[in-house]
């Protein structure tokens, strides 16, 4: 039985891709009555306010709530989880350590910061092994995460960078699509245009450099003729220090993402 604990938008498309790869004995919880039984009705599973009873049979416990709320959580249901069962944080910037000082001796728990598009199936999460977890509790969770897209395991001090990269990922290719957009309009193409233009085109890049295994420099120079068209916005985007602001603001994510972490020890 895998029990998730807070079933919010991720803890939800968590529940959607278990569902759709057949797995049937899960439970959920979540905090009003209204949204358990919306959760219900909707996916035909068992769901209740009760966190100490949906973790009571539970193989794999998934902590899916705010990183404000866990410590409230773990002091319901700490106690109660024993060495026979996993526990699978996803709640961001919460390190093992403070999960394992909150549960009994012994527990195995994994950690993973999945990002936005897990929603629709095509999310990338990291994972890190806790203290006690071992090859068996990790091959659990990356067998559950798998339906929300890809995942990669990673020491649990690279963790800060996960967040960085595809946590806070899906903002930066917003923002980037958003400017584009922008500069459709302002070319003279209709909002609704723009969007499926650039939408598709980052799509379609992303897919060619996933599943065609190309190297982003492989990519570009393939589209980039001499004296083009993109060499000349590309000399634009170098001047403009664009490379340079990408990195800085990625490193500004990970110093937060650790400065968060610290927080909450």
């Amino acid at each position: 039985m895998i029990a998730i604990l807070g079933c919010g938008r991720i803890g939800e498309a968590l529940l959607g891709g278990l569902l759709g790869a057949g797995w049937k004995d899960i439970v959920v919880t979540s905090r009003t009555d209204a949204r358990t039984m919306e959760l219900r009705e909707r996916h035909g599973v068992e769901a209740t306010t009760d966190n100490a009873a949906a973790v009571a049979k539970a193989e794999l416990v998934v902590v899916a709530v705010k990183p404000q709320d866990i410590d409230a959580l773990l002091a319901e249901v700490g106690p109660l989880l024993t060495v026979d069962q996993t526990i699978l944080s996803i709640a961001a910037a919460i390190p093992t350590a403070q999960i394992e000082a909150r549960v009994a001796d012994g527990v195995p728990v994994v950690r993973a910061m999945p990002n936005a598009p897990s929603i629709v199936h095509e999310g990338m999460a990291g994972i890190c092994a806790g203290a006690h977890a071992g090859e068996a509790h990790l091959a659990l969770a990356e067998d559950a995460l798998a339906h929300l897209g890809r995942v990669v395991r990673v020491p649990e001090s690279a963790m800060d960078a996960v967040t960085a990269l595809s946590g806070s990922g899906p903002a930066y290719f917003a923002l980037l699509a958003e400017a584009m957009i922008e500069a459709g309009i302002l070319l003279g193409v209709s909002r609704e245009i723009s969007t499926t233009l650039v939408v598709q085109t980052m799509l379609g890049t992303a897919k060619q450099l996933r599943d065609l295994g190309m190297h982003p420099v492989e990519l570009r120079e393939s589209v980039t003729s001499p004296g083009g068209t993109t060499i000349a916005a590309i000399r634009e985007l170098e001047q403009a220090g664009v490379r340079a602001a990408l990195l800085n603001a990625v490193q500004a994510a990970m110093t937060r993402a650790g400065e968060l972490a610290s927080a909450h020890e």
